[in-house]
């Protein structure tokens, strides 16, 4: 359905993330991956939504002068937000055990930004998902940590994974969103280019 909307452009995925491939292959979109590095640095007084909303922008202006009249640019950020910090992903085992630890037992919010653009229009939005953990021990972490290698994820855990199905208590909000991209958002915002 919305292929046939959006048969006159094309649509560019500005991410390497195989979740936010699948997604888009999920709502039967044509699309195009194409990376650009972007130092994901942000001004300090930014805090929540603001953090992911700025990141989100800042790579799409990276890509602007590779885009074409024809073609719709999708960019994305997401970060957990706990106890006033944003985790995003780790740097290391020691890292990701220690944000793994700091959310047993506790509630966060995943927070993603999208950003689709032509040259002459931006729709900017973002979802909040809270997620609450089950009490972790060290070894549950430790298991996960070395069974599933989450480095690359914000918060160091993806919720498709086996720790999604042991230590998720309750999810208020949009579950895909905790994956990596709010679905149902992105399709209606896609909708207004048609």
């Amino acid at each position: 359905m919305l292929r046939d909307k959006l048969k006159i452009y094309k649509v560019v995925l500005a991410s390497g993330s195989p979740r936010r491939q699948q997604f888009l292959k999920e709502l039967d979109v044509d699309f195009e991956v194409r990376l650009k590095e972007v130092e994901e640095i942000y001004p300090d007084t930014l805090k929540g939504a603001e953090i992911t909303d700025y990141l989100a922008e800042l790579k799409a202006a990276g890509m602007m002068e590779t885009l074409s009249d024809d073609e719709i640019l999708i960019t994305s950020d997401t970060i957990v937000w706990h106890e006033g910090k944003a985790l995003g992903k780790p740097t290391d085992y020691e890292d990701a055990f220690a944000m793994l630890k700091t959310l047993s037992g506790k509630t966060h919010e995943v927070i993603t930004s999208v950003c689709i653009k032509t040259l002459l229009k931006t729709e900017l939005f973002n979802e909040t998902t809270k997620v609450t953990f089950n009490t972790l021990s060290d070894e549950e972490i430790k298991y996960y940590l070395d069974n599933y290698k989450p480095f690359d994820k914000s918060g160091s855990y993806g919720i498709q994974e086996w720790i999604g199905l042991v230590a998720i208590a309750k999810i208020e909000g949009s579950h895909a969103n905790v994956v990596g991209m709010p679905v149902d958002k992105v399709y209606q915002h896609l909708s207004k280019f048609a």
